[in-house]
């Protein structure tokens, strides 16, 4: 299973990441990213490369 870290200190809420794959990630209303459960992982590793301060971690558990 794979599941996105967000270091949110990092974070800007700049939206790429709900760009590429938004059934993953929502920016709620005070702009605060929201992570759901990956589903097309192809989508959230462009989204966690697009991600422009690097906030975005993928993280495998087993």
């Amino acid at each position: 299973m794979t599941r996105v870290v967000v270091d949110r200190e990092v974070c800007m809420s700049a939206g790429v990441c709900e760009m590429e794959a938004p059934e993953v990630f929502q920016l709620d209303d005070d702009g605060v990213l929201q992570v759901g459960e990956p589903t097309d992982l192809t989508a959230v590793e462009t989204a966690v490369r697009a991600c422009p301060t690097g906030a975005l971690t993928l993280v495998d558990e087993d």
